[in-house]
């Protein structure tokens, strides 16, 4: 009898989050095979995966309110980017994605590392569980198979993107990527796979996902059209272009999904659940909410008690977006200003404050994040055809996004483009606009081999003193060079495997 050897950790989360009063085998009893004694075990075990995106969880010895997968994932990712300015020096670990000063012990990359291969450690347990069963299986048996498919895919490409060098950067079949975990039995010490031999497991997991689930459980569980757009994703990350405008086409035209317009996007981050563009999100509630120490809203906005407010949006993408006013994005920037109407500021930084994670029941800590929604796959699309060459096509997907945030009236003209710039720059400066602070940034310059620019005060630059410099120069302009472009190349862009993996694994080669 095989024994789950995370399994224990697992089932005591998930008792936690039921509401279900089920008998279940003692904890030290708990294998594979005897979940599969319970008709409702497996529903138990994928919702408890599902959980692991919002908990917080133990780790090395303690609960830290910081810890938790989506703060980690959209932190880890968008504050190493060109879309926020960090306001002051803090102490958070986040700092040193800003700072791009990762070192093997960081201990929000540490935990993110943990809870990611707990998510795929439960995905496997059902996987093995359902895939053992000698009678035929239900349409509930194949649903709950293909999701687990699908976290476990979902979760090892988020490692992938963060732990290692895109598809396109060197050579994939030398690259070493992220370690592969397909099976409870496996051996603890294992080599990190290729990013070739990643990719590989990732697609074919996601075809299995989408093979297997035939009905939907709501936004906030995995369907087949999270799992095909997923496959859009991985597609154009892998410059594999018709095949990334299939999967998008798949997810348009399966009539479930619809592009929020003007009047409703101002809405949508608040109350993600109830919105049609929302593909894949994970649910918080008000019982989940992290408040002003661990959630994901408290760096980015303060009402004065709610958050720490340290982060804004950066002056380049608040340039990018200056000369459309009336572009409803600018609802989710939010402007502090003093009693005469002037733009507050915080250590000689103007405060634009981000509203993509408040506002759920009205609270400025909460909100449902959005890992997937229906506007990334015309932008996949738009960018997988400007690759191709072909700009009219190109140009009318960004239209279609253009159109539905208010700026029907200020198209682009595929004949006619601004001088200057390619199709690929307008659809990346829209993606950039579109996907601002939602975690998507950072990898699409470097895999589309472009520099990371932050030519521009914040505390990103070394022993910044901010009461001793011209804050009405750029950086570059007042001698600083440290840190205002980061290479596409750049070895530092890549997280170091955390110094748990590498010390009681010592086949895990550690990133240079």
């Amino acid at each position: 009898m095989k024994k789950s050897y995370f399994f224990i950790s697992l089932l005591s989360i998930i008792l936690v989050i039921s509401s279900c009063n089920l008998n279940f085998f003692p904890q030290d009893q708990m294998t594979t095979e005897s979940i599969s004694t319970n008709p409702d075990a497996l529903l138990i075990v994928t919702n408890g995966n599902y959980a692991l995106f919002k908990d917080g969880l133990e780790f090395n010895g303690y609960v830290d309110d910081n810890n938790c997968y989506a703060r980690q994932y959209f932190q880890m990712s968008d504050f190493a980017s060109d879309d926020v300015v960090c306001g002051q020096v803090t102490e958070d670990p986040f700092f040193y994605s800003f700072t791009y000063t990762h070192s093997p012990d960081q201990s929000n990359s540490r935990f993110f590392w943990y809870v990611s291969y707990k998510i795929i450690n439960g995905a496997n347990i059902v996987i093995e569980t359902i895939n053992n069963k000698t009678e035929e299986l239900t349409t509930q048996d194949k649903q709950l198979l293909g999701e687990n498919y699908f976290l476990r895919a979902f979760v090892t490409f988020n490692l992938l993107r963060f732990y290692a060098k895109p598809y396109n950067v060197g050579d994939p079949n030398q690259n070493l990527g992220v370690i592969l975990r397909l099976s409870t039995s496996e051996p603890s010490q294992k080599e990190r796979a290729t990013v070739k031999e990643c990719y590989e497991s990732v697609e074919a997991d996601l075809m299995q996902a989408a093979n297997l689930m035939t009905y939907s459980r709501g936004v906030m569980y995995a369907s087949k059209e999270a799992a095909w757009a997923i496959l859009s994703r991985l597609y154009l990350y892998k410059e594999d272009y018709d095949k990334s405008i299939t999967y998008a086409d798949s997810v348009i035209n399966s009539g479930r999904f619809s592009l929020e317009t003007k009047n409703t996007f101002p809405d949508l981050y608040a109350n993600a659940a109830s919105h049609s563009e929302p593909i894949f999100i994970v649910a918080f509630t008000d019982q989940d909410n992290r408040g002003k120490f661990g959630s994901i809203a408290s760096m980015y906005y303060s009402d004065g008690n709610s958050g720490w407010g340290e982060e804004f949006a950066s002056p380049s993408l608040q340039e990018l977006m200056a000369n459309n006013r009336n572009d409803v994005r600018w609802s989710m920037i939010d402007t502090l200003k003093d009693e005469g109407g002037n733009i507050t500021k915080k250590n000689g930084l103007e405060v634009f404050w981000v509203l993509k994670f408040s506002f759920q029941n009205e609270d400025p800590n909460l909100s449902s994040p959005i890992f997937i929604r229906l506007a990334e796959m015309y932008l996949n699309k738009a960018e997988a055809y400007a690759h191709k060459s072909d700009v009219a096509n190109a140009i009318q997907n960004v239209n279609i996004i253009r159109q539905n945030r208010g700026l029907d009236t200020n198209l682009y003209d595929a004949g006619n483009l601004p001088t200057g710039k390619t199709a690929l720059d307008i659809v990346l400066e829209e993606k950039r606009i579109e996907f601002a602070f939602e975690g998507f940034r950072t990898f699409d310059l470097i895999r589309n081999n472009r520099n990371i620019e932050r030519d521009y005060w914040g505390y990103h630059i070394p022993n910044l003193k901010v009461n001793d410099i011209d804050l009405s120069k750029k950086p570059s302009q007042a001698g600083f060079t440290t840190n205002l472009s980061i290479n596409y190349d750049d070895t530092k862009i890549q997280y170091y495997i955390p110094v748990e993996e590498i010390l009681a694994n010592p086949l895990c080669s550690q990133n240079p």
